[in-house]
């Protein structure tokens, strides 16, 4: 198990560095905001303030702790000395985030020699904080956290997301239409960090993405793992990035098994 002590101080920093670039992207938003790059198509937008996010997020980190290593969903990286790695997502939801919506947040995860073991997600348009530490469980504002219990398969509540490539969302429009008439019905919130935060808290039965990539899983997967939930990817691949599943015991199993039915891992 961490020293308990350094869980304390990488909590610390992530609350900081949360709270700081939640700020930051609440209350210097421009009213003018618009794209200043793409990356992976020209919908999956980069705009000013997810730089100036990370930035600050970097600069924190990097002024307290000195010889930890980093990864940042804008480009920010580097190999430290110390066996810990923070893995951010400056502005999780920037689609949201540019049109006012209020689903978008701050991830910050720490991990320890590859293991996350500090997880934060601020959301503050919603006003909600959540954190966990490995092996402490979950928290919301100070309140503990629990998934919801599995219910019948047909009252599900489900969470999803799609990827922006055409070919990627053709077929995961192909999926959900094979998924969405067996459950209660289906969500979409536009910010996965957020949505596996909602899995924790009770409000979502379970989630799936496709195409996540270590800054969307990080922090949140944490804090629904430590809400009850599991977390995983094809049986098989625990971890594998091609599609990942969040779910208390019981949904896991049937979301998984389903998605593997549907073809969800292949185009």
């Amino acid at each position: 198990m961490p020293d308990q002590t350094l869980l304390d101080e990488l909590l610390d920093v992530a609350l900081d560095a949360a709270r700081q670039a939640g700020a930051l992207l609440r209350d210097g938003r421009p009213a003018d905001l618009g794209v200043a790059a793409t990356k992976s198509s020209p919908v999956d937008v980069v705009t000013e303030m997810d730089l100036a996010s990370e930035k600050l997020i970097v600069e924190l980190i990097t002024g307290r702790r000195p010889d930890d290593g980093y990864l940042g969903e804008e480009g920010a990286e580097r190999t430290g000395s110390s066996g810990v790695r923070w893995v951010v997502d400056p502005l999780d939801g920037t689609v949201n985030y540019l049109y006012g919506l209020p689903s978008w947040g701050v991830s910050v995860a720490a991990e320890l020699d590859g293991e996350a073991v500090v997880g934060v997600v601020f959301a503050p348009a919603r006003g909600e904080l959540f954190h966990a530490v490995l092996g402490r469980g979950a928290q919301l504002d100070g309140r503990p956290l629990a998934v919801r219990p599995a219910p019948p398969w047909g009252q599900a509540l489900i969470a999803t997301g799609f990827g922006y490539a055409l070919g990627t969302r053709t077929h995961q429009a192909e999926v959900l239409n094979g998924l969405m008439p067996e459950l209660r019905d289906i969500r979409r919130g536009g910010a996965a960090a957020i949505d596996l935060c909602d899995v924790a808290a009770g409000r979502l039965d379970g989630y799936y993405e496709r195409g996540l990539a270590p800054w969307d899983l990080a922090a949140g997967g944490l804090i629904a793992r430590e809400a009850g939930a599991r977390t995983g990817g094809r049986p098989g691949a625990e971890a594998a990035r091609e599609l990942v599943v969040a779910a208390p015991p019981g949904t896991f199993e049937r979301l998984r098994a389903r998605l593997e039915e549907l073809g969800a891992w292949h185009d």
